[in-house]
């Protein structure tokens, strides 16, 4: 792999030359700016080895450097080669700082850095653009992607028709969410909005595609005026002949090669156009202003309407996680079996009879990520994957991790459970419960409305806190209904951009700890915010399974604490009854007792 990379990062040093290029950027993303992203836009892998969901890498001529976040600094230096890359922290030595101070380290000279700005936002764009530029350092737009240009064995694109989802899923048909956001766009004074990110596009046309694996949405771009009228520009062989009549009247399909003609016409006509310079990439923004748009700067208006589940999505998200309840309880069962019996499987194989189980379920169409099956220190890993190396076998003594989730036509899942294979040690049980604590403490919250995820974060990172301990990544991210698994704007974080958390959406609970080289723990739920006779907002947790009570130390649990996990695992144990039989059903009585020693704290 070392030698192939090499031999890549040679490739693409000999198209610099030719373009006069001192550096070269390379994201993550693709054009759509979404977190996943199709196997022929894996362009960060195919320069690097590396497979997480968020990076950059900076080509030179004499050294090549990748940043990563906190979730993928062990990862990165598994996978990406040390003989071709220096190693970085995403947001501890941003890119753009690190590649102007390295620049200009060499002393004066007209240095230009390429990029294809497809590939980023406008803020990003112009931002970096301007830090650059004060240093006298040209960012300079590609008319093609040199890794494009170098990729020989290209995987071809995904060619499966779209579904077409009914209201009895949606709620809601798609002229009216249609007429809803124009109306939004009107208010802003625009013409038009650039509709970019692809779950916004699926969430209007309530359609779900097959384009990206673990993502039901199609790749395409669309328009939407302030009259109602879309264009939409995709592949249209992916649409069955009933689209027109599905999405109702003012729909226009065009092939997506038509979009820079479009882009341009709309410039011709001086047409004020809705972008969002965080979600929308800086290529179809800049020909916009070329041709003569006047850009008017907002979020996408799709954003929050789309986040805010109306009460038939809120039903098939609470019925999707029964069923898919049910699916992670006859596995934690199994699991349990197999140990008994001696029989120590591996990540590999765990994942696999976990994605059986759920797709004996109904309404399934795929995982909604790829499963994290994680042996003992590898779920210190918090975005663990074990196809990138050796499945690691179950060991005994210590904790397995599994973050998992389904895509069914009501809804999308998310669960993590931690559990101990054997005899747990003291660091697990009080380490679990610490975590646990926190997650409890962020699921019994009550707020008022206008609040933040940023103002509830502490509340689940408190407990490990007061030990000395935190976790690098976000305690919540929101969720889409049968859509991506991670949706904006909702969050539950210490920083970013934040969006005042609404009724109908849903948000995970998800703190954890992890120990290097020794063990990972998350407890993760979904929940629903739902609001209160009284105007208070407050989450329903919608996710369904046990947590393991062999790993609850008692004595640290408040009375309040041991309620809710008690009522929380009688709901668990009423709710997947029903669905499970024998020994699994058995199980299930036995991992939902109430806990028996309270403390008095």
């Amino acid at each position: 792999m070392d030698n192939t990379i090499s031999q890549r990062l040679g490739l693409l040093r000999e198209t610099m030359t030719s373009d006069g290029l001192d550096a070269f950027i390379v994201p993550r993303a693709d054009e759509y700016l979404g977190e996943y992203v199709p196997p022929q836009n894996e362009r960060l892998q195919w320069v690097s080895g590396f497979t997480g969901s968020a990076g950059m890498v900076i080509l030179m001529q004499e050294s090549a450097a990748i940043f990563v976040d906190g979730r993928y600094t062990i990862q990165a230096r598994q996978q990406v080669p040390s003989a071709c890359y220096s190693f970085h922290h995403l947001i501890e030595e941003p890119p753009i700082i690190w590649l102007g101070d390295a620049l200009s380290s060499r002393g004066t000279g007209k240095y230009r850095v390429g990029l294809d700005s497809r590939l980023h936002s406008l803020a990003w764009f112009e931002r970096s653009k301007k830090i650059l530029g004060e240093q006298g350092i040209a960012l300079v737009e590609l008319a093609e992607n040199p890794i494009d240009l170098q990729w020989s064995d290209r995987p071809k694109p995904e060619t499966r028709p779209v579904i077409l989802l009914g209201e009895n899923y949606t709620g809601e048909d798609s002229e009216s969410k249609r007429h809803r956001i124009a109306s939004a766009i009107k208010a802003t004074g625009a013409d038009l909005a650039l509709i970019t990110q692809l779950d916004s596009i699926a969430w209007l046309l309530n359609i779900r595609g097959a384009d990206i694996p673990r993502l039901p949405v199609l790749l395409a771009f669309a328009t939407l005026s302030a009259e109602g009228e879309m264009l939409l520009y995709t592949n249209p062989e992916k649409l069955p002949g009933n689209f027109a009549q599905h999405v109702g009247k003012k729909v226009s399909v065009r092939d997506a090669s038509q979009l820079s003609q479009a882009l341009n016409a709309l410039g011709r006509q001086g047409k004020q156009v809705l972008a969002d310079p965080m979600t929308a990439n800086a290529w179809c923004q800049l020909r916009c202003q070329e041709a003569g748009c006047k850009l008017i700067a907002g979020t996408d208006p799709v954003l929050v309407p789309k986040a805010q589940k109306n009460d038939t999505e809120l039903l098939g998200m609470r019925n999707c996680h029964i069923r898919d309840g049910s699916a992670v309880t006859r596995y934690l069962a199994w699991i349990e079996r197999e140990v008994e019996a001696g029989r120590m499987h591996h990540e590999g194989e765990l994942a696999d009879q976990l994605e059986l189980f759920r797709r004996d379920l109904s309404d399934i169409h795929d995982l909604s990520f790829d499963t994290i099956s994680a042996v003992g220190a590898n779920g210190a890993l918090c975005h663990y994957n074990h196809k990138n190396g050796e499945p690691k076998m179950l060991e005994l003594d210590n904790l397995y991790l599994v973050d998992s989730g389904g895509q069914y036509s009501d809804g999308t899942t998310d669960i993590t459970r931690t559990v101990i294979i054997g005899m747990p040690d003291p660091a697990h049980i009080r380490f679990f419960t610490l975590v646990l604590k926190g997650h409890i403490a962020l699921a019994r919250s009550v707020f008022p409305k206008g609040t933040y995820g940023v103002q509830l974060d502490a509340l689940a990172r408190q407990f490990l806190w007061q030990e000395g301990f935190d976790y690098d990544h976000g305690t919540g991210h929101g969720v889409g209904t049968f859509l991506c698994v991670h949706e904006g704007p909702q969050q539950i974080s210490k920083s970013g951009t934040q969006e005042p958390l609404m009724p109908g959406m849903v948000v995970s609970n998800e703190p954890g700890y992890y120990q290097e080289d020794c063990f990972g723990i998350r407890c993760e739920n979904l929940m629903a915010v739902t609001e209160r006779d009284d105007g208070m907002l407050q989450f329903e947790t919608i996710t369904l399974a046990p947590f393991d009570l062999r790993l609850i130390d008692t004595e640290l649990m408040t009375g309040e604490e041991a309620d809710w996990l008690n009522n929380y695992h009688t709901e668990v144990r009423e709710k997947l009854s029903p669905l499970l039989r024998s020994e699994d059903l058995e199980w299930l009585k036995l991992s939902t007792q109430p806990l028996l020693r309270i403390s008095s704290i």
